[in-house]
């Protein structure tokens, strides 16, 4: 049996049910510890100092929003940084995918972008990866960084929403066979829109039988 310490994890996120679902993910796995909550930036920064930092009760990896009330996560790794180039690991936990999203937060110091459909295996991976000095990326993040990203590209998950609605499911049951939120499936609805050029289900979806997407 390991008798190597628990990697300390703490949540930011400015929806209580987001972060209680990320606790349930994570708190039963083996050598991980989820020791602390944040609701935004500022009291992320609050907490980290009160624990004392990484060297001692501090977190080891912080998983980020980004969009949050207040200070946002891009001012919050920045801030974080300031204190310690490298400690805690800062990965960013996310529905937002764009470029400038991407590129905000490792240019503020995040070691790892994830979106928030990832699945728990992969989560609780990217967790110990990023605690280990390896960076995490998404498909699209690193698409982003290499200059591969086409705008108008569907990723795999956004076709997997688009296959469901083309079946004529709703935005509810679209979720419940994604295992995702109804608020993830209408993210990702509004990125198929936008990439595709057009503004409702019904073209997407024309669109998307045009092109073999689906």
């Amino acid at each position: 049996m390991s008798t190597d310490p628990a990697l300390r994890v703490m949540i930011v996120d400015d929806h209580p049910v987001v972060r209680d679902g990320l606790r349930g993910m994570l708190e039963h796995e083996p050598g991980i510890e989820v020791i602390a909550e944040a609701g935004d930036g500022h009291e992320a920064l609050a907490v980290i100092k009160a624990l004392g930092g990484p060297a001692s009760d501090g977190p080891d990896v912080v998983l980020m929003d980004l969009r949050m009330p207040g200070m946002d996560g891009i001012e919050a790794i920045r801030r974080v940084r300031v204190d310690d180039r490298n400690r805690p690991a800062v990965l960013v936990l996310t529905t937002y995918d764009t470029d400038r999203d991407v590129r905000a937060a490792l240019s503020a110091g995040a070691d790892g972008f994830l979106l928030k459909d990832v699945r728990r295996a992969d989560l609780v991976r990217a967790v110990r990866d990023v605690a280990g000095g390896r960076p995490v990326l998404s498909a699209r993040a690193l698409a982003a960084l290499t200059g591969q990203h086409h705008e108008n590209s569907l990723t795999e998950r956004e076709i997997e929403v688009l296959r469901v609605i083309a079946a004529g499911g709703t935005n509810r049951s679209a979720a419940a066979r994604l295992l995702v939120s109804e608020a993830t499936v209408k993210t990702h609805l509004l990125h198929i829109y936008d990439k595709l050029g057009v503004r409702d289900r019904a073209a997407a979806v024309a669109i998307a039988y045009e092109r073999n997407l689906l």
